[in-house]
C-alpha cells in the first residue's frame, strides 16, 4: 500500500512538472506576439507622423483668411452640408473638436456657434435615444474607453447635474457622455437642457478662439474665448471634487 501510495505521488508529480514545462514554451509565443503587436502598432503610428508631417512640409496649405473666403464663395449650401457632416461624425462616434475650429474659421462666430451647438445637440439627442433604445449590450463596444467607469458612476448618482458638470470638462469625451446618458436613468428634458447649457461655455471658446485667427474680429474675442475656456476648468475642478461615493 505504502509503494503504490509513493507511486501515485511521483506519477503526479511527474504530470505537474510536465505540465509546468510545456505551460512556458505557451506563454512564451503569446508574450512575443503582443509584443511583435506593439511593435507593429509603434511603427505604423511613426510612419502617420512622418507622412502628416511631410505633408504640412510640403503640400501649400491655404492660409485661415482664405478658407473663410473660399466658404463665402460656396454660398450657404456648405454651411448646411458641414453641419450635417459635423452632425454625423458626431454621433459616429467621432471628435468634434476639428469640426468646433472649423466652424469658427469658415463661418466666423455668429454662425459658427449657432451651428456648432445645433450640430452637437442633434447628435446628443441622437446618441442618447440610439443608446436606451438598443440597450446596454449592443452600445457597449462604442464605450471601451478607460473613463468609462468615472463617467458612469457620475452620471448613475448625479443624474443631469452631472451632464451639464461633464459638458463643462474640455477633457471628457461628447460622445461618451451621450451614449452613457441613454443608458443611465437620466430623463430626456433635463439630459437636453444641460447638454446645452453645459457645452454652450466650451464651444463657444474654440469657436470665437478660431474666428479670431482669420484676423477678421476684435482682439478682446481672444479674452472672452480665455474666459469661456476657465468656465471649463472651473467645471473640471468642482467636478473632481465632488466625492462619487460607491
Amino acid at each position: 500500500m505504502r509503494r503504490d501510495t509513493r507511486d501515485r505521488k511521483i506519477l503526479v508529480e511527474e504530470a505537474v512538472s510536465l505540465d509546468g514545462e510545456t505551460a512556458a514554451p505557451i506563454a512564451a509565443p503569446e508574450a512575443e506576439d503582443q509584443r511583435s503587436t506593439a511593435v507593429r502598432r509603434a511603427l505604423i503610428g511613426l510612419v502617420v507622423v512622418v507622412i502628416v508631417a511631410l505633408a504640412a512640409y510640403l503640400v501649400p496649405l491655404p492660409s485661415v483668411a482664405l478658407a473663410r473666403e473660399w466658404s463665402d464663395d460656396l454660398g450657404p449650401w456648405f454651411a448646411w452640408a458641414f453641419f450635417a457632416v459635423y452632425t454625423v461624425a458626431t454621433i459616429a462616434p467621432i471628435p468634434r473638436t476639428p469640426f468646433t475650429v472649423a466652424s469658427g474659421v469658415l463661418f466666423g462666430p455668429a454662425l459658427g456657434f449657432t451651428g456648432a451647438i445645433v450640430a452637437a445637440t442633434i447628435a446628443a439627442v441622437v446618441a442618447f435615444a440610439l443608446a436606451r433604445g438598443l440597450g446596454r449590450r449592443r452600445v457597449a463596444p462604442l464605450l471601451a474607453k478607460p473613463v468609462v467607469a468615472t463617467v458612469e458612476a457620475r452620471l448613475a448618482r448625479r443624474g443631469w447635474l452631472a451632464v451639464g458638470s461633464l459638458r463643462l470638462i474640455p477633457v471628457c469625451p461628447f460622445s461618451l457622455v451621450n451614449y452613457l446618458s441613454g443608458l443611465s436613468s437620466v430623463r430626456p428634458v433635463p439630459y437636453l437642457i444641460a447638454s446645452v447649457v453645459g457645452t454652450a461655455p466650451g464651444t463657444a471658446a474654440v469657436v470665437f478662439l478660431a474666428d479670431a485667427l482669420t484676423g477678421e474680429t476684435h482682439p478682446a474675442m481672444i479674452f472672452v474665448s480665455g474666459g469661456l475656456f476657465a468656465i471649463g476648468l472651473i467645471g473640471l475642478i468642482v467636478d473632481a471634487r465632488m466625492p462619487v461615493n460607491d
